[in-house]
């Protein structure tokens, strides 16, 4: 029986996709597992819903950030054999994106105020997701400055993720959400 462990990680180093390990401290484990936990929120948002074409939506986008992930986690000397889709951000994957959050926005015009979180689970989850995300961004510029490899293609698919999650917090909450800013007194 196939175990899960396999000890190597034990001397702090975590392996890269096409071979190399580096310190599980390094800024590409760091990038990845904040990924990592993006995917894992969306699984939550994905888990609460009873839309099905969100809950489809969601997995797609929940595969697209192994691909990011991968594509951040190669060794430098093996992105040649990186595939567009599959471990490499693609310009394609940034565009579906950026016209999904087109779509979104006509039929669902955001508001024109800064809103508090937490309608429902779904749009909740959707959000945490979104800051999951935001962070990954500042570790993705993390890597950049530190001289590494990295695809701008993955930053910026990043960056429209993050605008597509809001969109979808809010089409999710639909109008239950209140705006950060109101007259009434607090308590």
């Amino acid at each position: 029986m196939p175990r899960i462990y396999t000890k190597t990680g034990d001397d702090g180093t975590t392996g890269l996709l096409y071979g190399g390990r580096v310190s599980k401290a390094d800024p590409v484990p760091e990038a990845c597992g904040t990924i990592d936990e993006a995917v894992a929120v969306l699984g939550l948002a994905r888990a609460h819903t009873s839309d099905p074409t969100l809950s489809n939506e969601l997995l797609g986008l929940q595969r697209e950030l192994f691909v990011v992930g991968a594509d951040l986690a190669t060794n430098p000397e093996g992105r040649a054999r990186l595939e567009p889709g599959v471990s490499l951000v693609s310009p394609d994957m940034v565009a579906r994106l950026e016209l999904r959050i087109d779509q979104l926005v006509e039929d669902h015009p955001l508001p024109n105020a800064f809103i508090v979180p937490g309608a429902n689970p779904v749009s909740a989850f959707l959000d945490l997701a979104r800051s999951t995300i935001r962070r990954a961004e500042r570790r993705v510029v993390e890597l950049r400055e530190s001289d590494a490899v990295v695809n701008d293609e993955a930053f910026r698919y990043l960056n429209r993720l993050s605008d597509a999650l809001f969109v979808l917090a809010r089409v999710a909450a639909g109008e239950a959400e209140p705006h950060s800013r109101t007259d009434e007194p607090l308590g």
